[in-house]
């Protein structure tokens, strides 16, 4: 029974493996806790920028409800369904704004999906905090994906 004790501890303690790309591979969960874990767990300058976007996203969005699903941050609205995710990719954070082509300026990066649009974040980027909350808050207003 230690044994098992000793080892459960010390895989808690272990920093979440990463994805090809170099996404944290988090267990599915909802709420705040899974979502700070896997900003804890970005890599490099990836985990303080998603530390300022979650911090953004609250401020902007008080009542947002959280989860991470296919190891990916949601934000979204009870009810409503989600209405943006975070990825991190090996150069770059996608931030997915579902239905972003209704969103006014409607974000730079066009996708497969008709109504969404996406943010790339890069290391040498400046992220425009009004432009974002100004998004965010569009985005939390609108119905949201259901997955």
């Amino acid at each position: 029974m230690a044994k098992a004790k000793s080892k459960a501890a010390g895989s808690a303690n272990a920093k979440p493996a990463l994805l090809s790309g170099g996404n944290p591979q988090i267990a599915k969960g909802y709420g705040d806790a899974p979502v700070q874990a896997y900003i804890a767990a970005m890599p490099g300058w990836k985990s303080e920028v998603g530390r300022r976007l979650d911090q953004l996203i609250m401020d902007a969005v008080p009542d947002v409800q959280k989860a991470v699903k296919w190891n990916s941050p949601f934000y979204g609205m009870e009810g409503e369904g989600w209405f943006l995710g975070i990825h991190c990719f090996a150069r770059y954070i996608k931030v997915a704004f579902f239905r972003g082509l209704s969103l006014e300026p409607v974000p730079p990066v066009e996708s497969r999906s008709k109504d969404t649009r996406y943010l790339h974040i890069h290391e040498s980027d400046r992220l425009d905090e009004a432009q974002f909350v100004s998004w965010v808050k569009q985005a939390s207003q609108l119905p949201g994906e259901r997955m």
